[in-house]
């Protein structure tokens, strides 16, 4: 036998395993079928901490063989096949969306080969990707700084550059290596499914509740208190802040009085909720101006044109009198528009548009959002936040939740409410004190 691999296999076949004093970690050999030439084939499972470990490996990497099962993938490594499989996925007309292969691309390039693709596929297991993991949220934090470890560094030079430019510097949250996880879950099932492997080994792998994590980003309202403090310190309380009715209405009037060209696209976020790629997909086809009825179909989180973010998105919104008008009111502007323009018009079909007729780009949408409240000295939120001021509106004025969640395009109407009613509170409360203060006194208790 081989003094650093542990023993081979016995003259009668059977599988032999050992120890290795130099690391102090079991190896094991059997005997599989020979090579096409007659070449005897002696493959080795391991390293393992444990014998017991060591021998369920064996046992199993025999019972493939004795079933004919992936004799011809033992040095497939874990690179090597996700790109396989994604390959498939991307050639199986109409099976993903082109966002949804977009984040299992990025996924396999930034984390799993980076991390495991060295990895042979059948010597995979659990505690491989619990370190990945682990590895996973100390990027963009200061402890990954100092004393980084080879699997570490690995995944820092992945997304360092990508694209030719800085993938991001933000701290990757549970929810997002959960996502994550699931594109690796069903890339290893499907290894079973097709024998290469006999089990999945991360299916022992469990995350807590998402909830906690929701709850840490839950939206807070712009109170005065926080207001006055965010003049004078400049202080932002939380990730997502949301306006209050008056901050919103003081930003629609800024950009009314000041002639805003895209006024009814920011209309239409701030009172139905309308996510930024749904608003630059929106088609004029899906648009009933006299019905008042609008049909979110379609999306363009980014440069391309897509179908909504899920099965829930794609919904139908009754609109109100006024949303109405503002849309009609832009429609007529826009018809002006292309006939300045004239041939040189670009009849993209989308409501909201470049001058040209051109789609919008996404990011231009934020941008300009930012310009636009910061010249009317508002408090800062992210475009998407218009979305939960929206819903935080409805709720303060008495709309259901279940209704809010059907607006929104939520799956469940649970999550609308975990996320919102709390913004909703204190709106209700603002409400209360104005309605004590209108009341003129000469003397309160």
């Amino acid at each position: 036998m081989s003094a650093e691999f542990g023993n081979r296999v016995d003259k009668d076949g059977k599988p032999r395993r050992r120890w290795n004093p130099r690391h102090g970690k079991w190896y094991g050999r059997y005997e599989a079928p020979p090579t096409a030439d007659g070449k005897r084939r002696q493959p080795r499972v391991g390293p393992f901490a444990t014998e017991k470990e060591c021998l369920a490996a064996l046992n199993e990497a025999q019972g493939q063989v004795n079933r004919g099962e992936g004799l011809g993938d033992r040095k497939l490594t874990v690179g090597a096949y996700l790109d396989r499989w994604l390959r498939g996925r991307e050639e199986a007309e109409g099976d993903l969306k082109a966002s949804t292969l977009s984040s299992y691309r990025e996924a396999l390039d930034l984390y799993f080969k980076p991390g495991l693709g060295h990895l042979r596929l059948i010597d995979l297991r659990d505690d491989d990707v619990r370190d990945l993991y682990s590895a996973m949220r100390k990027i963009n934090q200061p402890e990954a700084e100092t004393g980084k470890s080879d699997l570490l560094r690995r995944l820092v030079e992945a997304r360092a550059k990508r694209a030719g430019k800085r993938y991001s510097t933000r701290p990757l949250t549970t929810a997002r290596i959960k996502r994550m996880h699931a594109v690796l879950s069903k890339a290893l099932n499907d290894a079973v499914a097709s024998g290469k492997i006999s089990r999945n080994p991360v299916a022992v792998i469990k995350f807590g509740k998402a909830s906690k994590q929701r709850v840490k980003n839950r939206p807070l309202l712009w109170t005065t208190e926080r207001v006055e403090r965010w003049k004078e310190m400049g202080t932002v309380p939380a990730k997502v802040m949301v306006w209050s009715q008056h901050h919103c209405g003081a930003f629609l009037d800024h950009i009314t009085e000041n002639k805003e060209r895209l006024y009814a696209l920011y209309h239409l976020a701030a009172f139905w909720g309308l996510r930024r790629g749904e608003l630059v997909g929106l088609d004029w086809a899906d648009v009933g101006l006299e019905t008042r009825r609008i049909h979110i179909r379609q999306s363009q989180p980014d440069d391309e044109l897509d179908d909504t973010k899920s099965e829930n998105s794609d919904r139908k919104l009754t609109i109100d009198d006024e949303t109405a008008r503002v849309l009609k009111a832009w429609r007529k502007a826009q018809l002006e528009e292309r006939m300045h323009w004239g041939e040189a018009w670009v009849d993209s079909g989308r409501v909201f548009t470049q001058e040209s007729g051109e789609p919008l780009n996404p990011d231009y949408v934020s941008r300009h959002f930012i310009t636009l409240y910061g010249r009317a000295k508002l408090p800062p939120v992210r475009f998407h936040d218009l979305r939960h001021g929206a819903a935080t509106m409805l709720h303060a004025a008495g709309v259901s939740m279940k209704v809010i969640s059907e607006i929104l395009g939520h799956a469940r109407e649970s999550f609308t409410s975990e996320v919102y009613v709390s913004v909703a509170e204190e709106l209700q409360e603002e409400a209360a004190q104005a309605i004590a203060a209108f009341v003129p006194r000469k003397s309160r208790i």
